[in-house]
């Protein structure tokens, strides 16, 4: 096994260990496309990193918790809240320990968080959807199984990868908003760059 998964927090805190922000300061795109479907109030970061995404959901208003793994993404991502003039309550924690408040946001949100394999996931997405309130948003971009041909980000592991049918049965009974598979150039910082095969999805958590 590649040491990407054999030794993650010490490949993340090198990764985050530069100047500048790795994955840029800008929000991840389909995320910023999905703002209409966002739910006014609380709103949680999975696996946020140096904070481009945590920050800009404190832009729009929404109160934010953030958490991530490595200590040298959260220092970067407290100079950026900073930047912006904004408050996001960071913790710098992995998802097993993160204390996962029950039905506590009205939108929870993950973007690119690829570490986790079948069996991870599928614990890490139960969490998701227990902290989000009913008749939340939940937002996910990920890399579809497309991504191995272009290689241009993501964990390199076909079992890591998304597909529409995954998000549909990781999340029965949401009221999905918005479901694509794409292809499109992302420009995010050095390590999101070129052409990548996408999932993207957005879905409301039912009531009851």
């Amino acid at each position: 096994m590649s040491k990407v998964f054999t030794h993650p927090l010490e490949r993340w805190q090198h990764r985050f260990n530069i100047d500048g922000y790795l994955f840029g300061e800008q929000p991840n795109a389909y995320l910023a496309s999905q703002q209409q479907h966002l739910m006014p109030g609380t709103a949680l970061s999975v696996a946020d990193g140096e904070g481009r995404n945590s920050v800009w959901l404190a832009k729009q208003g929404l109160q934010v918790d953030a958490f991530d793994f490595s200590s040298n993404a959260v220092h970067k991502a407290h100079q950026l809240a900073a930047t912006h003039l904004v408050q996001v309550n960071f913790h710098c924690s992995d998802w097993q320990s993160f204390n996962w408040p029950r039905a506590h946001y009205d939108n929870v949100v993950g973007i690119f968080f690829q570490f986790a394999g079948p069996d991870q996931r599928a614990q890490l997405f139960a969490r998701m959807d227990a902290a989000l309130k009913p008749g939340g948003v939940m937002v996910i971009q990920g890399y579809s199984t497309a991504q191995l041909k272009f290689n241009t980000g993501g964990p390199g592991e076909l079992d890591h990868l998304y597909d529409e049918a995954l998000m549909r049965t990781s999340f029965p009974g949401y009221e999905v908003k918005d479901l694509q598979t794409y292809e499109a150039e992302v420009s995010e910082g050095s390590a999101h760059n070129g052409m990548s095969g996408l999932v993207g999805f957005v879905a409301k958590k039912p009531m009851a």
